[in-house]
């Protein structure tokens, strides 16, 4: 009822078809030529979405925002490609103590300029329209977690770059949980959407290397006290779902 008081068009569904299911939905009615996929946990700072999809209507790319915490801390929003071997340097390095050029190849969300990067959180992407139905833009049957790695894979298939624009800022809620079972299930189905992703895109050598970085990351930041608790749980969320699809 907001949304209509505020003049939107709301698409309503059947039940909960899913992230994938859903956009795409709204999508097929889209009339302007920019379009920007943003979820209902983001708040708007400035004119920042404006200026993104003004930018966004100028190039053939997916474009997202740099995204704050609710404290304004920096979101782990923009990452690598998976499944690299330079994965295994970011896990036994601290990247923020590198050079500039490596620091940001390993953590670009903490880049201070426009950069090219794997793959970003799909809470703000904003692109043409018509780049985004050529691409899907989403797999109608993914239901939740890792469409954002399987768009932004997808894309660089066909030449199309992820773009992280750092001079514009979304704060960003994100999927927290206060229960340590909420927070188990949903590591839990990360992984296991994660290896999917990584496997059908990049092949079965990327999905293993991703799996040892991913493994070794965890490990060591468990073992140095960083976020003990949580890395503990994502690790063992990583060997479940191996062990699922061995």
């Amino acid at each position: 009822a907001l949304a209509r008081d505020w003049g939107a068009e709301v698409v309503v569904l059947d039940g909960n078809p899913g992230f994938g299911a859903a956009n795409n939905a709204a999508l097929s009615l889209a009339r302007e030529p920019v379009s920007v996929l943003l979820n209902p946990d983001c708040v708007l700072l400035d004119d920042g979405l404006s200026r993104l999809a003004a930018m966004a209507g100028t190039r053939r790319a997916l474009l997202a925002p740099r995204l704050l915490n609710s404290d304004g801390s920096l979101q782990r929003s923009a990452h690598p490609v998976p499944g690299g071997l330079d994965a295994y340097v970011a896990a036994v390095t601290i990247p923020r103590l590198l050079p500039r050029r490596l620091r940001e190849h390993f953590e670009p969300y903490r880049s201070a300029d426009e950069i090219e990067v794997g793959w970003v959180i799909g809470a703000c992407v904003a692109a043409p329209t018509k780049l985004l139905r050529e691409l899907g833009p989403f797999d109608p049957e993914d239901f939740l977690f890792a469409e954002d790695i399987d768009l932004c894979l997808r894309a660089r298939a066909q030449g199309v770059p992820t773009i992280f624009e750092p001079s514009i800022e979304i704060e960003h809620s994100g999927g927290h949980t206060s229960s340590e079972r909420l927070d188990a299930a949903r590591y839990a189905l990360q992984a296991e959407r994660r290896r999917e992703v990584v496997e059908a895109q990049l092949g079965s050598s990327a999905l293993k290397r991703d799996d040892r970085a991913q493994a070794l990351t965890f490990s060591l930041r468990a073992a140095a006290g960083r976020d003990r608790r949580r890395n503990q749980m994502l690790l063992r969320s990583l060997r479940v779902a191996q062990n699922k699809s061995s």
